[in-house]
């Protein structure tokens, strides 16, 4: 969903050649409609849309319980919109001037997390079991749901109880672009995470170092 034609076209056309079927909206209120009707595999919003914002748009689709994976388009570079934007429940963010084959690795990185890894077996520490196969986790028997990226970087530090983490590590471990973003947007998501664990999260910070599962 992009306002900005020769932007608009320019994404179109790369993705088109990738191999991906693409859906045009410029206008907030089409883009919703349109993202709640065709069930896209994932949406790139920009956030200054006419009508309803790209961040408004997520936040919808996020209260619906629609976890389809979102990537913010934007010229906004300042670091409180893109916490803002992760807040809500986006997957990632690329910041206009931008080139359409960082989008392209992006996007391929969000969908390769949402498909899983059918051969890994469920986790489970303190309260909280994580199904990989199936994208699920619970704590506490009740069900939680996550974003894409929320459940990677749960799935990640699990994987490996108690090990310590930088921040570092995990943006070159989930994100899979340590050099293109900024640490904040770590904690920007395990805060998220935790948050909807509740008291039976298992994430434990390590001043100064990073984070660990721990049970």
């Amino acid at each position: 969903m992009e306002d900005e034609p020769a932007i608009a076209d320019l994404v179109r056309l790369y993705l088109t050649r990738d191999g991906f079927g693409v859906h045009l909206e410029r206008d907030g209120e089409a883009g919703l409609a349109a993202a709640r009707r065709l069930r896209p595999v994932a949406c790139v919003l920009d956030i200054a849309l006419p009508g309803l914002t790209g961040t408004e748009i997520c936040r919808r689709l996020r209260a619906t319980g629609d976890w389809t994976p979102v990537i913010f388009l934007t010229a906004r570079d300042d670091e409180v919109d893109r916490v803002v934007g992760l807040e809500l429940g986006a997957d990632d963010y690329v910041t206009k001037p931008f080139s359409p084959r960082e989008l392209l690795a992006r996007l391929r990185a969000v969908l390769r997390r949402t498909a899983g890894t059918p051969a890994e077996q469920t986790r489970t520490l303190g309260t909280v079991t994580l199904d990989p196969s199936r994208r699920t986790v619970t704590a506490g028997g009740t069900p939680v749901q996550l974003t894409s990226t929320e459940f990677d970087l749960l799935a990640h530090l699990m994987a490996r109880p108690g090990r310590v983490f930088t921040r570092e590590e995990l943006l070159a471990g989930v994100w899979g672009y340590a050099a293109h973003a900024g640490t904040r947007t770590v904690d920007v998501h395990v805060a998220q995470v935790r948050a909807k664990l509740g008291p039976d999260s298992v994430i434990r910070t390590h001043r100064g170092v990073g984070y660990a599962a721990d049970a």
